[in-house]
């Protein structure tokens, strides 16, 4: 794998080659930078690119690197586990319960009912996969109460909705009029969600951010820029993050 060095900083990155990519493009993630530039670029080309941005890249590494430390890790999923849900973490509480099946509801927290059977070596897998199924159900409820309420009346109507694992994008609409919103957004307080939502809606009209999308979204939601400000400064809120211990 190739790196870049900035400073005493060593930059891991991978490198790929599109013939659909016209310039050069840097993507930085939790575990990954991938550099993309066109199939005909030359090595030079590519290392002058590099050069360039190598003082943004650093710094958003480093960023990426500090908002991994500030996201939410589970290690067990016991009593006493803190659990995000819009916008804030909301303990868990797990009780013994006479079913087959692991059970989720909410009241002022989670609570979780695990049978009696069940073997300690299944009990985090299961109950993770419980949670995340209880939670893409109510992000999906949330997100056609919202659609109801802003997209119909503004005739944005989708051809259908989607809820979907999204590595880089909160949301999606396609040419096909179908919505995508990724699933940890019930991660998000429940205003940021509904922001994403009229955002998307609002591509239904508009395809591109130009002025009169933007307008077209503060008719809906006047204040959706204090909205779009918490989804961009809290981006490592929104992930429930398993980690093992020895």
């Amino acid at each position: 794998m190739p790196v870049l060095t900035v400073g005493t900083t060593d930059i891991s990155y991978t490198l790929k080659r599109s013939g659909a990519a016209r310039r050069a493009r840097i993507t930085v993630t939790p575990g990954a930078v991938e550099v993309v530039v066109p199939t005909s670029a030359t090595d030079d080309e590519i290392a002058g690119v590099l050069h360039r941005r190598r003082e943004r890249l650093l710094d958003q590494t480093r960023s990426m690197a500090s908002r991994v430390t500030m996201t939410p890790k589970v290690a067990h999923f016991v009593t006493g586990a803190k659990i995000p849900y819009r916008g804030r973490l909301m303990r868990l509480r797990d009780e013994p319960s006479d079913g087959s099946f692991v059970e989720v509801s909410f009241r002022n927290g989670f609570l979780v009912g695990c049978p009696r059977a069940m073997l300690e070596t299944s009990r985090d897998p299961l109950i993770e996969s419980a949670l995340r199924l209880w939670l893409r159900k109510r992000l999906r409820e949330d997100v056609t109460a919202f659609v109801r309420q802003h997209g119909e009346p503004n005739g944005l109507k989708p051809t259908r909705l989607e809820i979907k694992s999204q590595k880089h994008l909160w949301g999606s609409c396609g040419r096909d009029r179908v919505v995508n919103l990724n699933w940890q957004l019930i991660f998000a307080p429940k205003t940021v969600l509904e922001y994403a939502v009229v955002h998307e809606l609002c591509h239904l009209r508009h395809r591109t951010h130009d002025q009169a999308f933007w307008n077209l979204v503060g008719s809906i939601l006047p204040d959706w820029e204090s909205r779009k400000t918490w989804l961009d400064r809290n981006e490592h809120f929104l992930e429930l993050q398993r980690v093992e211990t020895e």
